[in-house]
């Protein structure tokens, strides 16, 4: 989550200049740092860290990462332990900027969360984040001896929407852009709402350290305090919290502004529509390479949602799709061989910094071979291969459909059957867990986990094939196309697309935690529709009791081979605790309901000749 992910940065960029390494000494013997409050339009000044190649015998570009997560460490003789996206561009000799953005750290002014962008500026007090990286680079390429007047600018998570927020209105100078795993749509696929429902655990976790109050410009070690959890056990923690209404008796009170946002604003209204900049992704200048992870528990929909709006209004623009096996920011750190239980028998991550990203602004910032880049560079998982295509979704795929049957079984042939149903209960005393075991922080393992835990509870519905005879490679979205009836007013559907390994199967060698890898149900993709949007995300409906209804919701793109000996599984459940909040499976407003509002409902998902369910997947020919 993202509190993690700030967190360890957080700790290793104040501890690691303690320590001596190659890298560290390099940038010490060959960089210098310098401090600079730089002003925007409007007066404010935003701290920023300079660090130029201390060859000046040659011009180089800027390469910027503007952030709400720090640019320590702070003063001019302490230097972060590496420079840019990887130590590739260090090396090479890049002039790096690092920016606290309005409002965070050191920076002056008032912060706001994934700050909307405003297409109609009028006046110099009229600023948004695109305003403010224009005036930044406007300043560098002025005031810096050594630039060669090419700016790029890359970020991950949080960055990657500053990066994002580069885009409309550019500087001229501006010439590449990545977003990476960017934050783009809160209420719709990234971080805290996923189709709606809430991402109760990542919302509580990052926003009781991040959401805190910031008075006056501050340093790390004046910084907010990791929440202290009276358990270590995230499950019982949010069953025992009981209804969202009582983090603010709790825990927050009035103190973290955006968890009230998050608890007023409980459909796609305005506040959310605002936070939005897909639709602002109009006339773009710079060329961008967007990067996302196939497993990132943030910011999958991301990456993939933010490819596409530039891509469909900027067809002439040079656009870039890269999406590998990795969790959350992973293709900037390991080796990328392996996630979780699984191997990919290749470095990714190391491959995709020196074949992908370093080629990418080495071409565009310094005229250098730009290594013949594709559309789209995306791993495909199960035959462990870098696949590149001209356009993505690729062009030889076709849709099928994945139907349910009676007694669990899944196939290419529609079903036959009359009348047939399956029926179970949902309580929401008692959700299905979201993983195994015991944990305290989310894990980010979960977008890749052996899912036989939960197909062994009697309230999740499982549908597999029969042993494959030969590989099945799907490549782009999923859509889950559920036919079901609800003795409630409300309800969550969870729909898990999952590879079986054959019992067979050899373990991991070695294979330190034991995993039985037989059997082994690897999770692809799993997503959540919170039932009363199924129709509109602004204006949210109840389901008629006992009515049959049609959920049909996109799940994020993969790319998997499932090979053959293996099966194909759908598992179809109505809570993912506590990675989702309860439902109270009653049509309530969920962030005000008491506890008498949740009630067990009992379910049928169909799969009949008139009312058949399945899973819409795309396969490559």
């Amino acid at each position: 989550m993202k509190k993690i992910f700030f967190m360890i940065f957080l700790v290793s960029t104040l501890s690691c200049f303690a320590q001596v390494d190659p890298d560290s000494l390099f940038i010490r013997e060959n960089y210098t740092k310098v401090e600079k409050y730089i002003s925007m339009r409007d007066g404010i000044k935003l701290f920023t860290a300079i660090y130029t190649p201390k060859d000046l015998s040659k011009k180089y570009p800027i390469l910027m990462n503007r952030t709400p997560y720090t640019v320590s460490p702070y003063g001019n003789d302490l230097f972060k332990p590496s420079l840019g996206p990887s130590m590739l561009f260090a090396k090479e000799g890049y002039i790096f900027v690092y920016q606290d953005v309005r409002g965070r750290w050191m920076s002056e002014g008032e912060f706001q969360d994934v700050r909307p962008y405003n297409p109609n500026k009028k006046n110099k007090k009229d600023i948004d984040e695109s305003s403010d990286t224009y005036d930044t680079i406007d300043w560098l390429v002025k005031n810096l001896p050594n630039d060669n007047g090419k700016v790029g600018i890359y970020g991950i998570s949080y960055p990657g929407f500053y990066s994002t927020a580069s885009l409309p209105g550019a500087h001229p100078a501006l010439k590449a852009v990545s977003p990476q795993a960017p934050v783009t749509d809160w209420f719709i696929g990234d971080d805290f709402h996923h189709n709606g429902a809430f991402f109760v655990m990542d919302a509580f976790s990052f926003y009781s350290s991040f959401g805190v109050p910031r008075p006056k410009p501050i340093t790390p070690n004046e910084g907010p305090k990791p929440f202290q959890y009276p358990i270590n056990d995230n499950y019982k923690f949010y069953l025992d919290l009981g209804t969202l209404k009582n983090v603010k008796t709790k825990y927050f009170g009035d103190s973290i502004k955006f968890w009230n946002d998050l608890m007023l604003h409980g459909t796609y209204d305005e506040f959310w529509k605002k936070r939005n900049i897909r639709p602002h992704l109009t006339n773009i200048k710079p060329a961008t390479m967007v990067v996302g992870g196939f497993f990132d528990a943030e910011d999958t929909f991301g990456a993939l949602a933010t490819y596409k709006a530039i891509e469909t209004q900027n067809p002439q623009n040079k656009n870039m799709l890269v999406m590998g096996p990795w969790y959350h920011g992973g293709w900037s750190r390991g080796t990328g061989d392996m996630f979780g239980d699984i191997k990919f028998d290749q470095p990714t991550s190391t491959w995709y910094q020196q074949n992908v990203e370093f080629p990418f602004f080495q071409n565009l910032l310094k005229d250098k071979d730009g290594a013949n880049l594709p559309e789209a560079m995306i791993f495909e998982t199960g035959s462990n291969k870098w696949r590149r295509y001209d356009t993505w979704p690729p062009k030889n795929i076709i849709q099928k459909s994945l139907f349910f049957h009676q007694n669990g079984q899944l196939s290419f042939t529609a079903p036959t059957e009359a009348n047939s149903f399956d029926e179970y209960t949902s309580d929401p005393a008692k959700p299905v867990p979201y993983a195994d075991g015991v944990h305290l922080d989310r894990t980010r393992e979960y977008m890749i986990d052996d899912q036989r835990f939960a197909s062994r509870r009697p309230d999740v519905m499982v549908y597999q094939t029969e042993i494959l005879n030969e590989d099945v490679t799907l490549a782009g979205p999923l859509m889950a196309n559920l036919v079901v009836s609800t003795t409630g007013t409300d309800a969550d559907y969870v729909v898990k697309l999952v590879d079986v390994y054959p019992n067979d199967y050899p373990n991991n060698e070695p294979n330190p935690d034991n995993v039985e890898m037989g059997g082994y149900q690897l999770l692809i993709r799993g997503e959540v529709m919170r039932g009363k949007f199924r129709n509109s995300f602004e204006k949210p409906e109840p389901f008629i009791p006992n009515q049959v209804t049609q959920v049909k919701y996109t799940l994020p793109d993969v790319a998997h081979t499932f090979r053959k000996g293996h099966r194909i599984m759908v598992q179809v459940q109505n809570s993912w605790f506590p990675l989702v909040d309860r439902n109270p499976q009653k049509f309530v407003d969920i962030y005000n309901a008491d506890e008498k509002d949740f009630q067990k409902a009992a379910h049928r998902i169909y799969h009949d000749n008139k009312n058949a369910s399945a899973l819409l997947i795309n396969v490559i020919q």
